[in-house]
């Protein structure tokens, strides 16, 4: 095993090893939204979510910050990575607003905000924007961290406005 990396991807497991729903999401109990699927190298990012800290790895080498998960380093092939916490602020770099619900579990949350967020360290993440109208949100607008707790097992980090 790489140092500060893990074995190869394996498949999606659940909260604590659990199955994953078909598609990927993984099956809670309760919840009838699909949730991300959990795998060796995302783990860690869930785990840190659980406690409510945005956490993203950052290169021992060139000490960029990156996301999604990897075991190598995207920018330098490094190896090594550390688990740093983020300033959970950031700003929204693109966003949609969906209208249309393509999962029946999202039909009550019509519409809603996908958007791309660059943290204030540089990198970026899918999330949503909560907390305004749809209307409201704008490329550039600053945000910051906030999580929804889905269960004792899953949290997930979502933004809202400063």
């Amino acid at each position: 095993m790489p140092p500060g990396g893990g074995p190869p991807r394996g498949g999606p497991m659940g909260p604590g090893g659990g199955p994953a729903a078909p598609g990927g999401g993984v099956a809670t109990q309760g919840y009838a939204k699909p949730l991300p699927g959990v795998d060796e190298e995302t783990k860690p990012f869930w785990d840190y979510a659980k406690q409510h800290e945005l956490r993203m790895q950052k290169c021992t080498k060139c000490g960029d910050f990156y996301y999604p998960p990897s075991s190598m380093c995207p920018h330098c092939h490094n190896w090594g990575a550390e688990w740093v916490k983020l300033s959970g602020k950031g700003e929204v770099y693109s966003f949609i607003v969906v209208r249309r619900a393509t999962n029946p579990a999202f039909a009550k949350e019509i519409p809603y905000v996908v958007a791309i967020i660059k943290t204030s360290e540089g990198t970026r993440l899918i999330s949503n924007v909560v907390g305004c109208k749809p209307e409201d949100v704008k490329i550039g607008m600053p945000v910051e961290v906030v999580f929804e707790d889905i269960n004792e097992d899953f949290s997930l980090p979502k933004f809202k406005p400063v």
